[in-house]
């Protein structure tokens, strides 16, 4: 029934206003996504946001095009992921367009460099939120945790790939359920 009141110009627009409002790329643009797909429009349950951010982290490409992809093309398929894909790239591609055509010229002046060095510093703390609020939401339990703590090491200091880690875990979470579900029967 949601399907139906999905129209392409809402996926669009949507996506437009989160291509443009958020900074910093995947993780940052959580917030705006869990806010235009969860609470705004009912696209997504948090499970299910989740479940594309992290398949989105998986695959080739952009974590925010791919998320826009799969819940444009849940909802209107190909050409709802069309749709969603191109309204999330909009934003960027006009305003890559408008500083690549000046900042030439600006460059070489110092309070450039310190906007360009206030805005890194703010896109840290939006990424550091988003990882802190999915922590929060997601790792439970014992395992959870593990896998957490883990992961982390795995990727901030031995530069393993994310896309190994994640299919890592999935495995552990496979094994766990299976031999779970074996103590349960005996």
């Amino acid at each position: 029934m949601e399907q139906q009141r999905t129209t392409l110009s809402s996926l669009f627009w949507a996506f437009v206003r989160i291509g443009a409002l958020t900074f910093g790329g995947g993780y940052a643009m959580l917030p705006m996504l869990e806010r235009e797909c969860m609470e705004k429009h009912n696209w997504a349950t948090k499970e299910e946001l989740l479940d594309y951010f992290a398949i989105a982290q998986c695959t080739p490409g952009i974590i925010a095009i791919n998320t826009a992809t799969f819940i444009g093309a849940k909802f209107r398929g190909a050409i709802g992921a069309a749709a969603a894909t191109l309204g999330v790239i909009f934003p960027s591609l006009v305003i890559i367009l408008l500083i690549a055509s000046i900042l030439d010229q600006f460059a070489h002046y110092p309070a450039v460099a310190h906007a360009f060095g206030g805005i890194r510093v703010a896109v840290a703390v939006l990424v550091i939120n988003s990882v802190l609020r999915l922590v929060r939401n997601n790792v439970k339990g014992t395992m959870g945790i593990s896998l957490c703590v883990i992961s982390f090491l795995l990727v901030a200091f031995l530069s393993l790939s994310p896309a190994i880690v994640v299919l890592a875990a999935a495995a552990v979470g496979l094994i766990s359920a299976f031999v779970g579900g074996r103590r349960k029967k005996a």
